[in-house]
């Protein structure tokens, strides 16, 4: 459950590594996996490891994003009755047409995007859960 003022990791390659909820974009509460978020970069990556590519930084310290959540701590059941918790709460940054910032994602997302329609997140992602 993502709400006001957690943070999450950042696993795209868009320059983000910590970002901040702000809020929740819709009429929730709080968010699960697949729900829009607007975020606070709060720690750039750093060009060591970007590879020494400084310049590919496409989001620096303090620029409010929105978001997608991809994992988070907190159960989620399935149809089938299995349960998903993942070690951390991750989001990949967007811009307001539902585009992902990043050209890659590093880590593995929930497979419940797919129901949320995120497919263009889904096919950048190396692996599902």
């Amino acid at each position: 459950m993502i709400q006001l003022k957690t943070m999450l990791n950042c696993i795209d390659n868009s320059g983000a590594a910590l970002v901040e909820c702000a809020m929740v974009v819709g009429l929730k509460r709080h968010a699960r996996i697949g729900d829009r978020l607007v975020v606070v970069v709060q720690e750039q990556r750093s060009s060591a490891d970007a590879g020494g590519m400084s310049s590919a930084n496409k989001v620096k310290r303090g620029d409010i994003r929105h978001a997608v959540v991809v994992r988070t701590k907190y159960m989620t059941q399935r149809q089938n009755g299995s349960v998903v918790k993942f070690d951390d709460n991750a989001c990949v940054l967007i811009n307001k047409s539902g585009d992902p910032v990043g050209t890659r994602i590093n880590g593995v997302v929930a497979s419940e995007l797919r129901k949320k329609k995120w497919h263009k997140i889904l096919s950048m992602a190396p692996m599902q859960v």
